[in-house]
């Protein structure tokens, strides 16, 4: 495998927690990987793409990093916080849209020294043109930005969940893994998990909950093509080995209020907080699954926990 270049933020390898009433309901093991505790602001799935990510960025000058995403965002505000730790500017224009007060991840903005721009604007691809534009003009000044898509989801940023399936296999070495089920919310996380199963667990599938509308049966096994193509690994695909499943209710980053006591008991019977945007959603969706018995026959199965924790003090209770 192709070592890139990668800087290490956080604490890793993350914890591998059993879940014990739900494994006990289902009558098999199902683990939960805590990537919202790898020690970065409230923790989060971003990290690992951040840390390749942004030695991309050094390593081609850059001082000054741009990225998007909703007024509330995860991605972004992790961001500002990896970008604080090296030195480099951060700069976040924002789609003007959902909870836009002072509140949740924009406070953690501000805390890391983030200039925000709030972008009235639905499309994504203005705030791209408008990203281009800024580095330009930084180059005009004797500055140079690195722009990132929303999300962190590109061939770079994919390959740091490569690096979690590696931890996954050491984490329960020596058991059967049936499958790995994460959010998918850009489809950078889910392409790193299937690029990694195809590396460390081949016969292991992958499963993305959809908490977005985009087309992510084709975005994600695009980006892990590219991201196989920069490590230097092979990427063969057989019939069933990556699944889909939609749960996004009334459209993103809309709390579902059916979502809500499934979150809660497991809060209470394990102190795990979920968020109502991107891991609540897939956690839903992933309870309902093993209701369908949809991963009947297989071995263990591992949840992802991608983060999200600060969309509890931003949007209401459902």
């Amino acid at each position: 495998m192709n070592q890139l270049p990668k800087h290490s933020f956080g604490l890793y390898p993350t914890p591998m927690q059993k879940l014990e009433a739900l494994s006990a309901r289902f009558g098999r093991n199902i683990w939960i990987k805590r990537d919202d505790l790898c020690g970065i602001a409230l923790g989060g799935n971003k990290v690992r793409k951040l840390q390749y990510l942004l030695a991309d960025a050094q390593e081609k000058g850059c001082d000054t990093v741009f990225t998007t995403g909703g007024a509330q965002s995860n991605h972004a505000m992790l961001t500002a916080a990896c970008a604080a730790q090296l030195g480099m500017d951060c700069v976040l224009p924002l789609k003007k849209r959902g909870v836009t007060d002072h509140k949740g991840n924009l406070v953690l903005d501000t805390i890391y020294g983030a200039h925000v721009e709030q972008i009235d604007t639905d499309s994504y691809q203005d705030i791209y043109d408008l990203m281009d534009e800024k580095c330009k003009a930084l180059e005009a000044n004797g500055k140079k930005g690195y722009a990132i898509p929303v999300g962190g989801s590109n061939a770079f940023g994919s390959c740091g969940y490569v690096d979690c399936v590696a931890e996954i296999a050491k984490d329960l070495a020596g058991a059967t893994i049936g499958h790995i089920v994460s959010a998918t919310g850009s489809g950078g996380t889910t392409a790193g998990l299937l690029v990694g199963a195809k590396c460390y667990l081949p016969d292991v599938k992958v499963t993305g909950l959809g908490v977005d509308d985009d087309d992510f049966d084709t975005i994600a096994p695009q980006l892990a093509e590219e991201a196989a193509k920069i490590l230097g690994v092979a990427f063969p695909r057989h019939d069933g080995d990556f699944q889909m499943v939609y749960h996004f209710g009334t459209g993103y980053a809309i709390p579902n209020p059916e979502d809500t006591p499934i979150m809660d008991e497991l809060a209470k019977s394990t102190g795990i907080l979920l968020d109502p945007v991107y891991t609540g959603k897939a956690y839903a969706g992933f309870v309902k699954l093993l209701e369908e018995n949809y991963f009947e026959g297989e071995g263990d199965i591992v949840f992802v926990h991608t983060g999200g924790a600060a969309a509890l003090f931003a949007l209401e209770r459902v």
